[in-house]
């Protein structure tokens, strides 16, 4: 537990989060309007999200099993009976003046997710509930100085609010609980997880306390729709809270809102109570009742997870709980490293996986979707390097040309005569060499002083191109001047 230490001492931060997920599906939770992102405003609106008199809700069923998907994912209770509720509070941007949501009777109850921690622990944070509801739409106010846009294309849209017990007690720890929650969810297909793009929002609930004393007061920072941010935001409203409460201040319940650019949260209204948004049951909706069967066979079709496969990496691959929580935590990347380790060595494929290419992936801003190196080309890389045809030395250039001209690593080899030296004459030669320019250095080894060993071992790499043998050049070397 990491503390942070104020004027009167060592202060504890209390961290919960209600993460937005909007549902992986091309139509709206209660209408058949689209869902697609970036169309032009007010373009997929029907009677029903624009609150026309006399239109009904119909449920989609799709977003309920991608809902119950989620859940099972999270290790969580379904529950087979949940009702939807109005949520009554006025925004521009919500025709009805109603929100369809749920409240004491949720889809899904408490579950939990495992963080993998930097030092290769874990921890468990608890998950409350997690419940659908309808999106509102949204106000554009920079469109216009004196008049606010409203775009009506996400009302309606079907959201999963996934709420934390208050188990993080650091920035740090909000951060992988946002990136794990968003590898299950990706995972599972029930949502895409693009925080740029609004389809992951998070609302942070920070509060302080003295470590052990007392929950107190916590401050709700809306929307944040990026990981270094919900730890920036967490970050400034703890020292913030500190500071008011030891400068003699009371901290009130609010709603505060994040400016990215200051790094500052600031007061946007006080915190509503449940009681405040008078929660009823929607009349036009019945409780929906789950089949355990129907749930049963959702539970049977879940992929692998993360956890399970992080788990399944470590024994058979032999890998460290790190390097298993780097390759699992996409999909899509844990499928490439497999590809990459099938029937080869485990460690050394994950060494090139994570190291090289994840490292020129990231420095070329390219996703793994689009690498212009195939996990069938790295296999090849891999294997040159197992049978000594080439150094790791030469692979790294071998795998620099293969990313630039996306050609196989065996056609490069050829292409620029990159075998490996193993040719005990043509590196003895070599060695000769360089010992004959350099008898002074030789007659110190001999006489005792191994550090050159290494200078000796580089010098006779340069000399043949990088392409001898390390292990052999080392060996022949000792041979010469050890005795």
């Amino acid at each position: 537990m990491s503390l942070i230490k104020g004027e009167t001492g060592e202060w504890e931060v209390v961290i919960g989060l209600e993460v937005h997920a909007q549902v992986s599906s091309n139509a709206k939770l209660f209408s058949g309007a689209a869902t697609a992102f970036g169309a032009e405003p007010n373009a997929q609106v029907s009677f029903v999200d624009a609150a026309m008199p006399g239109m009904l809700p119909v449920i989609n069923d799709y977003c309920v099993e991608q809902a119950v998907r989620t859940g099972l994912g999270l290790n969580a209770q379904i529950n087979l009976r949940s009702v939807f509720d109005r949520k009554n509070y006025f925004y521009a941007d919500l025709p009805a003046g109603y929100q369809i949501s749920q409240y004491q009777q949720p889809i899904v109850g408490t579950g939990t997710i495992v963080l993998d921690m930097p030092d290769g622990s874990t921890r468990e944070v608890g998950v409350t509930r997690l419940h659908l509801e309808m999106d509102a739409g949204k106000s554009l106010h920079d469109q216009d100085p004196r008049l606010t846009y409203v775009d009506l294309n996400r009302a309606g849209v079907a959201l999963m609010e996934i709420v934390s017990e208050p188990d993080m007690r650091t920035s740090e720890e909000a951060g992988l609980y946002l990136k794990k929650l968003r590898s299950i969810v990706r995972y599972l297909g029930t949502c895409d997880g693009n925080m740029d793009e609004g389809s992951m929002r998070a609302d942070v609930n920070v509060s302080v306390r003295k470590p052990g004393g007392e929950l107190g007061t916590r401050c709700e920072i809306k929307n944040v729709n990026s990981m270094r941010f919900v730890q920036q935001a967490i970050e400034y409203e703890a020292r913030r809270q500190i500071e008011v409460i030891e400068g003699g201040g009371a901290i009130n319940q609010e709603t505060r809102l994040f400016d990215s650019k200051q790094g500052t949260t600031r007061s946007m209204r006080s915190k509503e109570h449940a009681h405040d948004y008078r929660y009823f049951p929607d009349p036009d909706l019945l409780p929906l009742e789950l089949d355990p069967a129907w749930v049963d066979n959702i539970r049977a079709s879940l992929p692998e997870l993360p956890d399970p496969k992080k788990a399944r990496f470590m024994k058979e691959y032999g890998l460290s709980s790190y390097d298993a929580g780097v390759l699992v935590a996409e999909k899509d990347t844990g499928a490439y490293y497999e590809a990459v380790a099938k029937g080869r060595d485990a460690k050394l494929a994950s060494n090139w996986v994570t190291g090289e290419l994840f490292g020129r992936l990231n420095k070329a801003g390219t996703a793994l979707a689009d690498s212009p190196v195939s996990a069938a080309a790295v296999g090849e890389l891999v294997d040159l390097i197992a049978d000594n045809t080439i150094s790791g030395r030469i692979a790294k250039d071998v795998f620099d040309a293969m990313f630039e001209t996306g050609k196989g690593a065996r056609a490069i080899v050829e292409e620029k005569g990159l075998k490996q030296i193993t040719d005990t004459g043509a590196i003895e030669t070599a060695i000769d060499q360089v010992i004959a320019a350099n008898a002074d250095k030789a007659e110190q080894v001999k006489a005792g002083k191994d550090a050159l060993l290494g200078w000796f071992v580089g010098q006779v790499m340069k000399a043949t191109g990088g392409k001898a043998n390390p292990a052999k050049v080392n060996e022949l070397l000792r041979a010469k001047l050890k005795g």
